[in-house]
């Protein structure tokens, strides 16, 4: 097989090797965000710490993940997306590795540090990869898949670390087990490091003419684009939705409907898996719409439209988890032509620094959600929940718009 060049269009073969592998770098790092809120029961029961203190071990996780991951996009678009994946798979075997020599407080947190630190890179890393590597005509797909194999790993990490703390009556074994299984990722990385060689393949964005000489852009001088920033908060907005849905839909569907703990924490696995399906549909329509923010803003105000007649409490118990659930579908649907939006936005030469940017809304948006829809769960406005979830969508909507708004405004001026 021929090296691919920026002159041959890539095959089939070649873009879902680089994909599968996109794909599984994903997963992974989805994987870790997991890596110690199913071990908590064992925790609390080891060393007596209360759900508050553990619950800050998520706080400093996205923490150092969003910060790191607004910086990550400049050290990729310097050095590469290939060493920085090797280095952040690295940063989650030692995440692993503290977590199971954990004697305090303080080891754990050493491994939320560190896990954070390996999460922070993955969005410019990925999505540079994706576009410098992948066809135009097979990169929705390249989007689908990686949509798809996140929630793949947020529903993977409950049952590998849960299963095997119980199996071995050891937590700290499951610890262990998933820095093997962030190592083994590592060295299918590296084995197959041609295929990600982002050095190679110029699909992202083509050459500049010949005889155009434009001046060099300061680093920084996408941060004055509007569409980074409107990118950014449709971000936090969709992430303050999702927020909502995995951590509090559960409880709240209880209260509401009297439906059973162990029935309605169906419905974060149901929301998931409607995800993932509505990603496949989102791959193939992709390719198909120009106005990408057209896509989105219907399925995302379906999506709303299901929530707020959950949140109504007008439905039987059990066609209430089945329609919660169903909302995913349309956020899953619209994820593809998210990210397709942000590529058509971004300038040349800035894909990693821009990923990096607008997707450290998606940590902004998990750290400063919790506490509020918590403490709303707290004041029995169970309600709220699907209301206050619906409404974040509808936000996201209008930033969506504006992007796309600003995007098809350039094409036309280049026309």
């Amino acid at each position: 097989m021929t090296p691919m060049t920026t002159a041959a269009t890539p095959s089939l073969r070649q873009d879902a090797h680089t994909i599968g592998l996109i794909g599984l770098a994903h997963g992974t790092s989805h994987f870790f965000h997991m890596l110690l809120p199913p071990l908590f029961p064992f925790l609390i029961k080891d060393f007596g710490y209360s759900y508050s203190e553990l619950g800050l071990l998520l706080s400093v996780f996205f923490v150092v993940s969003g910060t790191g991951q607004a910086m990550a996009g400049f050290l990729v678009d310097k050095v590469g997306a290939r060493p920085v994946l090797f280095a952040a798979l690295s940063s989650f075997a030692a995440a692993g590795l503290a977590a199971a020599t954990a004697s305090g407080y303080a080891g754990l947190v050493l491994a939320a540090a560190l896990a954070g630190l390996g999460n922070a890179p993955f969005h410019p890393v990925d999505f540079t990869i994706l576009n410098k590597r992948v066809s135009p005509a097979r990169l929705g797909h390249g989007f689908s898949v990686h949509g798809i194999t996140g929630n793949l790993g947020w529903a993977t990490a409950p049952v590998f670390m849960a299963g095997i703390a119980t199996a071995t009556g050891s937590w700290r074994m499951a610890c262990l087990g998933a820095a093997g299984l962030a190592l083994l990722v590592l060295a299918t990385m590296v084995w197959n490091r041609e295929t990600l060689d982002d050095r190679q393949g110029s699909w992202a964005h083509p050459p500049a003419k010949a005889g155009a000489a434009a001046a060099p852009e300061h680093p920084m001088a996408f941060l004055k684009l509007p569409a980074v920033w409107l990118c950014f908060s449709f971000f936090f907005w969709s992430t303050c939705s999702l927020s909502a849905i995995q951590s509090f839909a559960a409880p709240s569907l209880q209260n509401m409907y009297g439906i059973p703990l162990s029935l309605t924490t169906i419905v974060v696995t149901g929301y998931m898996l409607c995800g993932a399906a509505g990603m496949v549909i989102g791959g193939f329509l992709v390719g198909r719409v120009e106005r990408l923010e057209k896509t989105i803003s219907v399925c995302l105000l379906a999506s709303a439209t299901l929530l707020v007649l959950v949140g109504l409490g007008v439905l039987p118990g059990m066609v209430a988890l089945v329609v919660a659930s169903l909302a995913g579908m349309g956020i899953g649907i619209a994820g593809p032509s998210r990210d397709m939006l942000i590529k058509r936005a971004a300038p040349p030469g800035a894909t990693g620094r821009v990923y990096g940017t607008v997707y450290s809304g998606l940590d902004l948006g998990f750290s400063l959600a919790a506490p509020v829809f918590g403490a709303m769960l707290d004041a029995q406005m169970n309600s709220s929940i699907f209301y206050g979830s619906a409404l974040a969508l509808a936000l996201g909507v209008v930033s969506a718009g504006f992007v796309g708004a600003g995007v098809a405004s350039r094409r036309l001026q280049a026309a």
